[in-house]
């Protein structure tokens, strides 16, 4: 961390001594500015802000007292060392109100000073340092409660925001941008991967998605909603509030912002669109997958955030020959109410799956048989590609809650395929019932509760997860949740998250070049020292230690070096 000094002498052979003898270099300090009196060094502060100020007491024009006085008023942190004669100590110590670090006797010892300089530029370190990790941690927080509230609106699960949110902002003034990211043919890729590159891919994905987000300024949030998905928010506060935006931190007011409220969509439409592409092109180079993206046309509101969300969900997964695509959600009203009569079924299906109710089921089932008979009516080709998206979603469902062995997922791929008619990929969907119902019923309810609980927690390890989120996800008390996820998985919430996040940072560091900092904060660690105390407590290992050592092994093996 490099420092700013500013030297003050009117004698002109001290204040060069002072900028020749003392190694600002060595102690990575750079001196902004040279001053004869207390005049000139005001001006200097105010442009430069030093951190650190070796100033003479008896100056013309205005001496050090004054100096110090005047800076107090827009600068109470640079620290001052007062250059002084043994005859003005008296005097010097009349500045005692204005906090000096230390008096320094003419003539001049070079090897003290150098030490004093050292300490105190350590200090000023360690104490910016805190002061950033403080900061740090509280943007941190800041964002998880944002992205935790924002996800509780788009899921149902909270019916309002709060009235004011923590910085004293009113959500309801807020605006957004929503775009739905999804990764191409995900169910039919996890076909042929091992779970450990499941969970790199999902990582890269998202970490690519934020980070493209980030390096346009704008402020954001991507809310993972279920494997491979991701709601993507970029808002504002309401027209003409342009000082902040919902959830913003200390570091986030450069975000551009989007269209004013009543103003033509056309501007946001453009840029809505190039946020599309940069957000396929970040995961295609970072994660190697193929994403289409889906966009709401306009600007909307907190409370619109569900009803939006959930149309253009069924944009994006009834679309036909999706490859890297930009899907508009702005179809036409009869084709909106023709995905949500399909939409609708197979939402009550999946519930009543994972209830394991089977009354339920037959009649999810018995009105989904009726709207895909009516849509066939209509178009043909439209209600088999809807056939065929309902069993790949229904697949993608079952996986996430455990109801499917692979020998299973195997036989309904082979059904899926060898489907060229919508009764044949119907007849795929009622198999993938049967089995979920059959493996379901066989499971203990506890069993299939922690099934879903793996799921949630393997999609926001990166954040800073509670028993209290997890067990109210599952909609079950957080003791009970404790006591069966003990049972489950033989260890604790908290040491099983530990572990997760560690094993994903082994990944994360041996197949990939990126920064430990970096790689803490995908795991879910916002500070790198913590990381670190976390890494090593499980390891035995610094992450640094551990990267190079296994990489070093890895050579060895391949016998290069």
């Amino acid at each position: 961390m490099r420092l700013k000094a500013m030297l003050v002498d009117d004698e002109k052979p001290i204040l060069q001594n002072l900028h020749a003898v003392l190694p600002w270099a060595d102690l990575d300090i750079e001196v902004v500015g040279l001053a004869r009196n207390g005049v000139q060094a005001l001006d200097i502060a105010r442009r430069h802000r030093p951190d650190l100020i070796l100033c003479d007491i008896r100056m013309p024009v205005m001496d050090g007292i004054e100096f110090l006085r005047q800076l107090r008023e827009t600068d109470e942190e640079a620290e001052v060392v007062m250059l002084t004669g043994y005859q003005d100590f008296n005097y010097a110590r009349s500045v005692i109100p204005y906090g000096v670090r230390d008096y320094v006797l003419k003539p001049i010892r070079y090897d003290e000073l150098t030490a004093l300089i050292e300490r105190l530029a350590g200090a000023i370190r360690e104490r910016r340092q805190a002061r950033d990790s403080e900061q740090s941690r509280l943007d941190q927080a800041m964002r998880l409660a944002y992205e935790k509230m924002l996800h509780d609106l788009l899921t149902d699960h909270a019916s309002a925001p709060p009235p004011r949110w923590i910085d004293g902002e009113e959500p309801e003034r807020w605006r957004f941008v929503m775009m739905l990211a999804d990764i191409d043919d995900y169910a039919q890729r996890c076909r042929v991967v091992r779970e450990r590159e499941r969970k790199m891919w999902l990582v890269a994905a998202r970490d690519a998605l934020r980070d493209a987000l980030a390096a346009e300024g704008l402020r954001h949030a991507v809310l993972p909603m279920r494997e491979g998905e991701w709601c993507v928010l970029i808002g504002r506060c309401s027209a003409g509030d342009e000082e902040a935006e919902p959830g913003e931190t200390a570091g986030q007011r450069d975000a551009e912002p989007l269209e004013p409220a009543g103003r033509r969509t056309d501007g946001l439409r453009e840029r809505a669109g190039r946020w599309a592409a940069l957000l396929q092109e970040a995961v295609w180079t970072h994660a190697g997958l193929p994403v289409t993206v889906g966009i709401h046309p306009a600007e909307i509101a907190i409370h619109e955030l569900s009803p939006v969300f959930r149309s253009l969900q069924r944009t994006v997964h009834l679309a036909a020959d999706r490859n890297r695509s930009v899907l508009w959600n702005d179809g036409a009203a009869d084709e909106e109410a023709t995905r949500e009569e399909l939409w609708g079924p197979v939402g009550q299906l999946v519930a009543a799956l994972k209830r394991v109710e089977r009354d339920r089921v037959a009649e999810a089932l018995r009105l989904l048989t009726a709207r895909l008979a009516a849509e066939s009516g209509r178009s043909l080709a439209r209600a088999e590609k809807a056939a065929h998206f309902i069993a790949l979603y229904l697949l993608r469902e079952m996986r996430a809650l455990g109801a499917l062995t692979a020998e299973q997922e195997d036989e309904i791929w082979r059904l899926v395929e060898l489907a060229d008619r919508v009764s044949d990929m119907f007849a795929a969907v009622r198999r993938i019932v049967e089995l979920s119902l059959e493996t379901s019923e066989r499971q203990k309810t506890g069993d299939r509760l922690m099934h879903i609980a793996k799921d949630y927690i393997d999609r926001n390890l990166s954040r800073d997860l509670g028993v209290d989120e997890v067990a109210g996800h599952l909609g079950i008390s957080a003791s009970y949740f404790s006591l069966l996820f003990k049972q489950h998985f033989g260890a604790t919430f908290l040491e099983y998250v530990t572990a997760e996040r560690v094993e994903l940072a082994k990944s994360l560091l041996l197949l990939t070049d990126r920064s430990i900092s970096d790689i803490g904060r995908s795991v879910g660690y916002a500070e790198r020292r913590y990381f670190n105390k976390v890494f090593h407590k499980v390891t035995g290992e610094l992450p640094s230690a551990w990267r190079e050592r296994r990489k070093t092994n890895d050579r060895k093996e391949s016998g290069t070096n």
